[in-house]
């Protein structure tokens, strides 16, 4: 067996030495080397998007929980049966069992006749639920008035009420129901998905980065056929090769994993008191302290009597309510220092420190953000 020599062993260590120096000095190339998240998870192709249809119709099988006295349900009744040859006034039609409802669906793209998809229906009169009616036959049209779907079939919305007229419970939404596979495809959109050899791909969030990393992604698998034409849309041409094949051209594309980007972001919802912060949200060194304000009010009432054995007056209950407002003490009324927060990690670290609810937290992140500390986008819902 033959040996290698110390000088060869030395030459290994300083080639691996400057490989692993170059891969430091070029952490782009490093970052997309990482791999991530597919092209299909991030974007859409421009021309393949859903398409709204709506329909206006009849649920009927109802059980006293239908419209009470709605003109447009009896109108809509009696032309429906004005369709069989029966010839009924609207006046005289009863409505207890049937209730107007809009029909509202999305149709995906590529479906084709003969598919079906889930329809929502809701009630749009005064009809108390929806349960176990069915809906019957209704066209939904799209936005340019044609006919692209017919809707039928039983509604369903796992809901109860049940009571009295004193007293009533209720489950869910029993004005609101679904028909699940209830409308059959009747018209095929098309969709053009190529146009002069090149397909678009658009980013659901758009950004700058993101974009200019799909391109040099798709670069590298397929040379010089991609460039990222704004922050939301990457260009790219079928090579000559997938021509007469484009749909597996845009598989392998949508197969390439890149790097996502996030913007240094915190949402703020006051009416549920959620707080959601990205990665990337920066605290520059502030001070931070917070009270909370305690109002205490206690109703109560004294008892005024007359003297034993006085002749007049009479005992009168008086009023005795007190209002008091204080401050919390503990730590969160000190000034409290904080040192540059790089991490989102010891952002939250920090300020669950100070022992503030989440309704607290969004006053110190709005302070935060008008002192010029908080390096990140404040959105308030």
């Amino acid at each position: 067996m033959q040996r290698n020599s110390p000088i060869t062993i030395l030459a290994l260590i300083a080639a691996l030495s400057a490989a692993t120096l170059q891969a430091a000095e070029s952490p782009r190339a490093t970052l997309l080397d990482q791999g991530g998240v597919r092209i299909k998870d991030l974007t859409f192709l421009q021309g393949a998007r859903d398409n709204q249809l709506v329909g206006f119709g009849l649920v009927i099988g109802l059980q006293n929980t239908g419209d009470k006295d709605t003109i447009y349900s009896k109108q809509s009744m009696a032309n429906l049966l004005q369709k069989y040859g029966l010839t009924v006034p609207a006046s005289s039609v009863s409505s207890k069992n049937i209730a107007a409802v809009m029909i509202v669906c999305d149709i995906p793209p590529f479906v084709k006749n003969g598919s079906r998809i889930d329809v929502l229906v809701s009630a749009i009169g005064d009809a108390t639920s929806l349960t176990g009616g069915v809906l019957v036959q209704t066209p939904l049209i799209g936005a340019d008035n044609r006919v692209y779907a017919v809707a039928q079939g039983p509604v369903s919305n796992n809901a109860l009420t049940a009571g009295t007229d004193n007293a009533t419970v209720t489950k869910n939404h029993p004005t609101v129901g679904q028909v699940v596979g209830g409308a059959l495809v009747e018209k095929e959109i098309p969709v053009t998905l190529v146009r002069d050899n090149f397909v678009d791909i658009v980013l659901r969030e758009p950004d700058f980065t993101v974009t200019a990393r799909m391109a040099e992604a798709i670069n590298r698998k397929f040379v010089q056929s991609s460039r990222a034409i704004d922050g939301n849309t990457v260009r790219v041409q079928l090579p000559t090769l997938y021509l007469a094949s484009p749909i597996d051209f845009i598989a392998q594309v949508q197969s390439i994993e890149v790097t996502p980007d996030s913007k240094a972001r915190v949402i703020i919802n006051e009416r549920t008191g959620t707080i959601v912060a990205t990665a990337r949200v920066r605290v520059s060194s502030c001070a931070i302290a917070h009270g909370n304000i305690v109002v205490t009010i206690a109703k109560s009432a004294d008892v005024s009597q007359p003297a034993p054995a006085s002749t007049g007056g009479s005992t009168v209950v008086i009023p005795a309510d007190t209002v008091t407002v204080s401050e919390e003490g503990g730590p969160t009324r000190r000034l409290t220092p904080f040192r540059e927060m790089p991490t989102v990690e010891q952002v939250a670290t920090s300020l669950n420190a100070l022992g503030v609810s989440p309704r607290d937290m969004m006053a110190i992140f709005q302070a935060l953000k008008q002192a010029g500390a908080l390096q990140a986008e404040l959105i308030i819902r």
